[in-house]
């Protein structure tokens, strides 16, 4: 029953990021002839060439790429990129008949790009938090990463490219460069709703207090503490290295603590994508 209340959500997860995907192609993006990234991208410009609904496009596109990727590719990820694929494809189609979304149109094209690069990274990234996808160049990347062993960023980016390239030879540099404001809005909204909104810190501390300082930690910012071995290069001296992960709430506090009782401790703090294990959320993605 638990599996399948988490199949249930996972899907029901994807077919949300799909509407939302939706919305921002018919509201924003088509509306003044820009474009989305990979199969999509060119489903939109056969749309503007022939009139053809950009849902079916979008699914018919997706048919030989399925099969290929059905043969090659996990098949979960496909299984789920499908659910993904289909609802967006219906999405498109009902929007495109409904229109009681047009009052969030806008009439200006950098508006647009924006936010229309907002709206579909939130969609995209629910997808791809579930682990889903809609299809198309994602599907072909990992292939092309499996056959030829390149980054799935890089086919993904060419792909791109290549779409941005034909935008402009067709429509003119000014939707081309819009476009290109949008994906890049998208890819790093996609990030952050993967990533969450409560990003994490690493925090490395080299300080002669380093037992106060953890005992500080400990009792008051309640963050586990991981003790490090190190030596400096220049004292030739042993010294431990205090390692410990927080939040961005909790960043304020730990500095504050550190400068207060050794304002000459030496510390480092770098991002931190994704931390699972005691105290904290795992998500399963």
């Amino acid at each position: 029953m638990k599996v399948q209340m988490k199949i249930i959500s996972r899907v029901m997860n994807i077919l949300t990021g799909s509407l939302i995907a939706a919305i921002a192609i018919n509201e924003y993006i088509i509306p003044h002839h820009l474009l989305s990234g990979g199969v999509g991208g060119i489903a939109i410009i056969v749309h503007y060439t022939t009139g053809i609904s950009t849902g079916v496009l979008v699914f018919a596109m997706n048919i030989p790429i399925f099969i290929e990727g059905i043969r090659k590719i996990d098949r979960d990820f496909i299984i789920y990129s499908f659910v993904g694929t289909f609802g967006l494809s219906i999405f498109l189609i009902v929007l495109n008949y409904v229109r009681f979304l047009e009052f969030l149109r806008v009439d200006d094209i950098m508006l647009a790009a924006i936010f229309g690069g907002v709206i579909n990274g939130i969609g995209a990234g629910l997808i791809f938090k579930n682990r889903g996808s809609m299809g198309g160049t994602d599907i072909i990347a990992v292939i092309v990463k499996r056959k030829r062993s390149i980054n799935i960023g890089t086919v993904l980016f060419s792909i791109n490219i290549f779409i941005i390239c034909i935008a402009s030879s067709l429509y003119g540099i000014k939707p081309a460069l819009y476009t290109l404001i949008s994906m890049y809005i998208s890819a790093a909204v996609i990030d952050r709703v993967q990533e969450g909104f409560d990003r994490k810190k690493s925090v490395f501390i080299v300080s002669e207090k380093d037992e106060e300082i953890v005992e500080a930690i400990l009792k008051k910012v309640h963050r586990g503490v991981t003790y490090l071995y190190g030596e400096g290069a220049y004292t030739k001296k042993e010294r431990r290295i205090i390692y410990c992960i927080v939040t961005l709430k909790q960043l304020s506090e730990l500095k504050h603590l550190v400068k207060q009782l050794d304002p000459s401790a030496f510390f480092t703090i770098t991002d931190t994508s994704e931390v699972s294990g005691k105290g904290f959320i795992y998500r399963d993605i």
